[in-house]
């Protein structure tokens, strides 16, 4: 059964048969330059693929597109498809095959360039740019004062100088590219105030600065609404609006509301009014951060900020009203590090005075002394030792196994556990009750030839 083709390795089959077609034939197959660009952006545009097979047949299609007989596909591209005001970026047009190797000199004209919220409007037409050979680069110098923030389409044209070449490169007819264009946006006359919300008067207000660090509080009940308002306008003083534009209520409890700021032209305002919000707020009166989103592809002053809070006293909740939600447990309060543990141990007992211990150990000794100099006194020797080989290693061996008895004894005493000691006293006590018995059989064996002889 035949192995089933992706598209990549159609193309790519094509690809190759076409090129290895016109290397044998002597005239040049009739394809326009906008097909073979097509195929080049296919291959460029679809990354790097996952399947070895398939990144094989994206790199040989290419590499079979970079020299072959019909067209040699030029790409245009842009270093950088974001252009600042602030920073006064210039427009930079980088053309170069598929592989990456320069182009032969050309002409390369921006035809035209609008925005993509007014396509009829060109801003900028027929503006030849100019080339930089240090960094091999197409540029414009200034673009024009009318350009303000927003997403523009640019649309460029290609052109071989050398005649004799134009049929060796396809450049193809026009080449669209998207720019966005930013800038800082003026944020200005930000306010927040409570309104009584029966007539709708200013009970309080205070002023916002959204570009700074600082926050307000204010303070409202179930009865009163809370407005905030600002304007938004471009470096060229024209009306913005953003793509986010939101207003977040933290309560204390963590449970959160958000509501869209609405605009109308440069004017953004919202207005809450509490008293149709206390089934959303689950009547939790309390304090309540204000954080103010807003952003947008273009802006280059976007903010997430805490303009501060509002304390708001919510009337009790009914019996059925509805409980907040349980709020999603933090992971890392889960399974972080936990708090550190101190331990207070007990103050050491007061321990005896010095002399009090040492005679202490002077009357532990004793009996000692007092067993050695019994020993003395009952006259014992070592005339029964025994005299040969074997039963002198037992006898040895034997006392060496009691003189490590007490030394166990003494290890207990300085450093070992009480369960330490005992395992290795089972382990000595058998070895002696081997030994011993040897000995002590010699022992008798050698008194009862002296009796009977």
């Amino acid at each position: 059964m035949r192995e089933q083709q992706g598209p990549l390795a159609t193309t790519s089959s094509v690809v190759r048969g076409l090129t290895a077609f016109s290397s044998v034939i002597t005239e040049s197959l009739n394809l326009t330059g906008d097909k073979i660009l097509g195929i080049a952006k296919f291959f460029l545009g679809i990354g790097i693929p996952g399947d070895t097979k398939n990144f094989f047949d994206q790199v040989d299609s290419l590499a079979c597109l970079e020299n072959n007989r019909v067209s040699i596909p030029l790409i245009l591209s842009l270093p950088s498809t974001v252009i600042s005001l602030t920073k006064k970026d210039s427009l930079k047009v980088k053309v170069n095959t598929v592989l990456g190797s320069h182009a032969p000199p050309l002409t390369v004209t921006l035809v035209r360039a609008f925005s993509s919220s007014a396509r009829d409007n060109s801003i900028i037409e027929n503006q030849e740019l100019k080339f930089d050979p240090q960094d091999a680069v197409y540029f414009l110098d200034d673009l024009p004062a009318s350009f303000d923030v927003g997403e523009y389409i640019f649309v460029f044209k290609m052109l071989v100088q050398d005649s004799e070449q134009q049929t060796v490169y396809a450049t193809g007819t026009l080449t669209q590219v998207p720019i966005y264009v930013t800038g800082l946006i003026k944020i200005e006359n930000a306010k927040i105030a409570v309104l009584d919300s029966d007539l709708g008067s200013v009970e309080t207000q205070k002023k916002l600065d959204l570009a700074g660090e600082s926050t307000v509080s204010v303070s409202a009940n179930h009865l009163q609404k809370l407005r905030l308002s600002f304007q938004m306008s471009t470096p060229l003083g024209n009306a913005f609006k953003p793509h986010q534009a939101f207003l977040r209520l933290r309560h204390e409890t963590k449970v959160e509301h958000t509501f869209v700021v609405g605009s109308s032209g440069k004017k953004f305002e919202i207005t809450l009014d509490f008293l149709g919000l206390v089934e959303k707020f689950f009547y939790l009166s309390g304090r309540y951060d204000i954080q103010l989103t807003v952003g947008d592809a273009v802006m280059e002053n976007s903010l997430l900020r805490d303009i501060g809070y509002v304390e708001l006293d919510l009337p009790e909740p009914p019996e059925n009203a509805s409980r907040p939600p349980p709020q999603p447990v933090d992971p890392y309060t889960r399974y972080g590090p936990k708090a550190e543990i101190t331990h207070i141990f007990r103050a050491p007992e007061k321990r005896p005075p010095q002399e009090l211990s040492l005679a202490f150990l002077v009357l532990t000794i004793l009996p000692l002394f007092g067993f050695i100099i019994g020993l003395l006194r009952l006259g014992v020797n070592l005339k029964n030792f025994p005299t040969s080989a074997v039963p002198a290693t037992f006898a040895v061996i034997f006392h060496l196994g009691i003189a490590a008895v007490l030394l166990l004894y003494v290890l207990f005493w300085l450093k070992l556990d009480l369960f330490t000691t005992l395992k290795t006293l089972c382990f000595l006590g058998v070895f002696l009750m081997v030994v011993g018995h040897r000995t002590l059989s010699h022992l008798a064996s050698a008194s009862a030839k002296l009796k009977s002889a």
